[in-house]
C-alpha cells in the first residue's frame, strides 16, 4: 500500500517560538509544514513564565547586555552570536508587538513594565506577567492557522532525518543532504515520507532525561537525537542547567517558579529561615543559575533538608499577587501556599541544554539543506550557562536569520532523488517491550543521581557504562520492532544521555552549569566546544 507523502519547500519540526516564527517568517516564500509530535501548543515556550531579554532604554546598552550574557556563560560564550543576538533584539520584540502580543505595561505609566532577574546588570526583560510563552505561543499559532501557505500537524512524530543513506537514484549528487524526514503518525500509526527543499529542528530541549525537570514531558531531545544520528555536528552536551527553584511537590510534576520572583525581591531561605546564598555569591539571589543551584544543593545536602524557601511575604502583597498570577492560583491550589504570605517551598530542577545541533550565525548546520534553530540549536550564545531570558531571544533572533537566509536560496525539489517508503516488517515482541520500557526510568534516575549539578569522574564513569548498555540495548530493539511513539521518545532520550555523558565525561573542569568535585577550578586548556 502507497502511503501519503507530504511535500514542501520548507518543513519545520517543532512547534515553539522557533519553529512557529520562521513559519511566518517563510509563508510568502513557499509551502510549509510545520510538524508537531504532540498538541502544537504543548512546547517549552508555553510554559516559559520570565520574559525576553533585550535592550530598549537609555540606561541600558548592547555592550551591558552582551557583558552579561558573556559573564553568565562563564567564558565559553561565541563573542560574535552574542552580538548578533543583542543587537537585533529589539528588532524581533517589535515584530511579536506588531502581530499583536502584549506585553506588560506599569500602571504609573504607558511604558513597558521590564523586569529583572538573575546574571542581569538592569531591568531588561519584557514579560507578560508570569505567562509570558503562553500569550506567544498562543499569538503565533493563531497567525500561523490563519495562513494559507502553513500546514500544521498534530500528533505527527518525527522518526529520521532523511539523508544520502535512505534515497536511491543519483547517491553522486546527494552527499550530505537533508531531504526531509521519515514521520510517525500517532492517528494512523504508520510512517509518512515529509520531503521538503529545507529541512529546519526546533524541536526544543532534552531536560526530560533527567528525574527532576521543569521541562513537559515533549522534552525528549528528538530533534539532537536525530541529526546525532544522521552524523551532525553536536557541541557542549555537558552544559545542561538546573533552574534553582522548581516547587517542592512531592508526587507531582515539578512546576517552576519563574527567576522573575528573584529578580523582584525574593530571598532563599533554609528550613530555619536563614538567608544564605550570599555566603556563595556576593551578588546573592540575583547571581546567575548555576551559581544559584549550586549553593541550594549544597545547603540541602550539609542540612539533610529536601528542599528550600523562596520568601517573598516581606514583599507587598496585592503586588506580589497581581505580577505573579498564574503561580500565585497554581500554589495556592495545588499546595494551599498563598505566594505573597507564605514561603514557597522549592528545589533546583533540570530545565534546559545550553548545547546542542552546531549551527552557524545563519542556523546552518554542517549537513546541507538542514538548519536548526532554538533550544535544540549550538548557536554559542549561552556558552556554560544560560543568561535568564535569552533563551526565547535566541529562538527569535536565529529562526529570523533561518528565514533571511532561506529566501536567498535556490527552491530544492529534489525531483531525481527517490526517496523509499519506510520498511514496517519487524515484530512488536510485547513481553520484551514491559522489560525495555523500565530503561527510561532507569535513564532518569541515573542521569539525577550521577550527571546531576554536582559531578565527578567516579559517577560520570559509573553512569556512562549503565547508560550505554541501555542505549545499545533501546536501538538494537528499535531495529527489530514495529514504531510506537513511546519507543521513539526512549531512543531519543538514551541517545541524549549518552551525549551528555560522553561529553561529561572529555571536560576535566568546572565551568558553569557542568561541576566536577574532583576538578573545581576552570583551566584555559578547556576554552573550547565539546564536539561530538
Amino acid at each position: 500500500m502507497t502511503l501519503e507523502r507530504f511535500e514542501s519547500e520548507y518543513l519545520i519540526i517543532g512547534s515553539g517560538i522557533a519553529g512557529l516564527n520562521l513559519a511566518l517568517q517563510m509563508a510568502e516564500s513557499g509551502k510549509v509544514n510545520v510538524i508537531s509530535k504532540t498538541n502544537l501548543d504543548e512546547t517549552n515556550t508555553n510554559y516559559a513564565q520570565g520574559g525576553i531579554a533585550t535592550v530598549t532604554t537609555e540606561s541600558d546598552s548592547f555592550e551591558s547586555h552582551i557583558n552579561d550574557t558573556l559573564m553568565a556563560g562563564a567564558d565559553l560564550c561565541h563573542k560574535d552570536a552574542v552580538e548578533v543576538m543583542v543587537s537585533e533584539g529589539p528588532d524581533r520584540i517589535n515584530d511579536l508587538i506588531d502581530w499583536g502580543v502584549n506585553f506588560s505595561r506599569s500602571k504609573e505609566s504607558s511604558d513597558y513594565e521590564l523586569a529583572r532577574e538573575g546574571g542581569h546588570s538592569v531591568s531588561r526583560i519584557f514579560h507578560v506577567k508570569d505567562f509570558t510563552g503562553a500569550e506567544i505561543q498562543k499569538v503565533l499559532l493563531e497567525r500561523a492557522n490563519e495562513h494559507p501557505n502553513i500546514q500544521l500537524f498534530e500528533d505527527y512524530y518525527a522518526i529520521d532525518l532523511i539523508t544520502d543513506h535512505h534515497v536511491l537514484g543519483n547517491l553522486q549528487a546527494a552527499f550530505n543532504i537533508c531531504f526531509g524526514a521519515y514521520v510517525f503518525s500517532k492517528n494512523d500509526r504508520k510512517v509518512h515520507v515529509f520531503r521538503s527543499g529545507y529541512t529546519i529542528l526546533a524541536t526544543g530541549g532534552g531536560s526530560r532525561v533527567f528525574q527532576y525537570s521543569t521541562n513537559p514531558e515533549t522534552s525528549t531531545g528528538d530533534g539532537v537525537a536525530m541529526a546525532y544520528r544522521a552524523g551532525v555536528r553536536i557541541a557542549n552536551m555537558e552544559f545542561v542547567q538546573f533552574h534553582p527553584t522548581a516547587l517542592y511537590e512531592p508526587g507531582h510534576r515539578l512546576f517552576l517558579i519563574s527567576e522573575a520572583l528573584r529578580g523582584y525581591g525574593g530571598i532563599i531561605k533554609n528550613l530555619d529561615g536563614e538567608a544564605f546564598v550570599k555566603k556563595y555569591d556576593s551578588r546573592g539571589e540575583l547571581a546567575p543559575r548555576d551559581i544559584v543551584s549550586r549553593a541550594i544543593d549544597s545547603e540541602m545536602k550539609k542540612r539533610r533538608e529536601d528542599h528550600v524557601w523562596l520568601d517573598m511575604t516581606h514583599l507587598d502583597h496585592n503586588k506580589v499577587r497581581q505580577r505573579f498570577p498564574k503561580i500565585y492560583e497554581y500554589c495556592l491550589k495545588e499546595i494551599n501556599v498563598d505566594i505573597s504570605k507564605d514561603p514557597i517551598p522549592v528545589v533546583p530542577a533540570a530545565h534546559y541544554l545550553c548545547g546542542g545541533i552546531m549551527t552557524s550565525l545563519n542556523g546552518q548546520t554542517s549537513m546541507q539543506n538542514l538548519f536548526a534553530c532554538g533550544e535544540t540549536a549550538h548557536t554559542g550564545v549561552h556558552g556554560a550557562n544560560r543568561l535568564a531570558s535569552n533563551s526565547l531571544l535566541e529562538a527569535l533572533v536565529f529562526s529570523y536569520r533561518i528565514s533571511e537566509k532561506l529566501k536567498t536560496k535556490l527552491k530544492r525539489n529534489f525531483d531525481d532523488v527517490l526517496i523509499p517508503e519506510w520498511d514496517e516488517t519487524g515484530v512488536l515482541n510485547m513481553d520484551e517491550w514491559f522489560l525495555i520500557k523500565h530503561n527510561l526510568k532507569q535513564i532518569q534516575s541515573l542521569m539525577w543521581n550521577y550527571v546531576g549539578i554536582v559531578r565527578s569522574k567516579q559517577t560520570l564513569e559509573r553512569a556512562f557504562r549503565r547508560i550505554k548498555l541501555i542505549y545499545e540495548e533501546t536501538e538494537n530493539y528499535y531495529q527489530r520492532t514495529k514504531i510506537s511513539s513511546e519507543l521513539l521518545e526512549l531512543r531519543n532520550m538514551a541517545a541524549i544521555a549518552y551525549m551528555i555523558i560522553l561529553s561529561a565525561l572529555r571536560r576535566n573542569e568546572s565551568r558553569g552549569c557542568h561541576y566536577m568535585k574532583d576538578y573545581p577550578e576552570s583551566m584555559d586548556r578547556f576554552l573550547k566546544d565539546t564536539i561530538i
